[in-house]
């Protein structure tokens, strides 16, 4: 016990799904912390998903962790473009129960992938037969295309190493928990030290009803105007909220929309009800400017994420606010500021933005 916090307080609820919404609470927050200080004094009375979930709760939290938004997904997307569509799985291998994968063997193997698309942060992978798989990254996880190979070690563990030198070989991508093999002697991994990455097959005819799709509003890349602000205008959260909830607009999490605010010049706690058209439409502008920068500096790497060669993005070396806590701002000079809003952390410049 850590001050009256046993491992069974933690409520039972989808915390990676709080983190999602941008609806982590103070409890989170709080009471999570002090059960991540006891790990030292304690570590024997925690469970090990119990231990990952808060650890990486309060990570994300502190802004240490973030999870792949729409240019990192879209970056994905656009190298697997280049190489997977006409090829054939034919085999797949994971070491995540969850995924039950001679269930996913008998709906997949054998099938070609056609083509692969975004919607908002998943990837829709379009194969023939009539099925569609979807892949959620989560928060650690990224797909690459390459080769490896599993052995048997002494005790019996399963060894996975990159058979292609160079960045495969950075510890970031050696967490493989999932190969599809290919019939061009190629396979698709997933890394994911975190081990939450989402794979499901569907049906094509019940894409429609695909629950991390239908509930989704339109893509930040390609909403017009008039739609984006019917869904902004409207909500009573603040700004910053409202533009990482996936069910107004999708793909902006916590970087994007600080960068996106941050150019716009408007304050992270408005409340978007509040926002003029002038607001909305320099909210509207900086997002499509922002976003399209990153898709072509190939995402942001200042965790876990890597494309499907493990490279790193180099939108991280192009940040205006995110992460720049104390640091000057860029049109400014004054300190960047950073407060909680909704759980999450967001830095901006509290004289450029009003």
């Amino acid at each position: 016990m850590v001050n009256g916090l046993y491992p069974a307080h933690i409520p039972a609820m989808n915390i990676d799904y709080l983190l999602y919404e941008g609806k982590a609470t103070s409890f989170l927050n709080n009471r999570i912390s002090k059960y991540v200080i006891g790990i030292c004094a304690g570590c024997s009375i925690f469970q090990p998903i119990e231990l990952r979930l808060a650890i990486l709760v309060r990570l994300a939290l502190l802004g240490k962790i973030g999870m792949p938004e729409l240019p990192e997904v879209e970056t994905i997307i656009n190298d697997l473009n280049k190489n997977i569509p006409g090829l054939r799985i034919r085999d797949i291998w994971s070491d995540i129960g969850r995924f039950d994968v001679e269930k996913l063997k008998l709906k997949i193997v054998g099938n070609k992938i056609e083509k692969i698309k975004r919607f908002g942060k998943n990837i829709l992978f379009f194969l023939t037969g009539g099925k569609i798989m979807l892949v959620h990254q989560k928060m650690t996880g990224h797909l690459m295309y390459g080769k490896w190979k599993i052995e048997k070690t002494s005790d019996g563990q399963e060894k996975i190493s990159s058979l292609l030198k160079g960045p495969f070989q950075e510890k970031v991508n050696n967490y493989i928990h999932l190969i599809f093999y290919l019939n061009n002697g190629r396979q698709i991994a997933l890394s994911d030290l975190r081990k939450f990455a989402k794979v499901e097959v569907f049906d094509v005819r019940s894409a429609g009803e695909i629950k991390e799709i239908k509930n989704l509003g339109p893509d930040a890349l390609t909403v017009e105007f008039s739609d984006f602000q019917k869904n902004i205008a409207g909500e009573k959260g603040s700004v910053k909220q409202v533009l990482m909830n996936q069910k107004f607009i999708a793909g902006i999490g916590n970087i994007y929309s600080d960068e996106i605010l941050w150019k716009a010049g408007i304050h992270p706690e408005r409340k978007a009800n509040f926002l003029n058209i002038i607001a909305l439409k320099k909210i509207f502008k900086a997002m499509k400017n922002i976003l399209k920068k990153a898709v072509k500096k190939r995402g942001t790497s200042i965790s876990d994420f890597r494309d499907a060669a493990g490279k790193k993005g180099m939108y991280g070396n192009h940040l205006f606010v995110y992460g720049r806590k104390g640091k000057k701002c860029l049109k400014c000079a004054s300190a960047i500021k950073r407060l909680k809003i909704g759980g999450r952390g967001s830095c901006f410049c509290p004289v450029c933005q009003k």
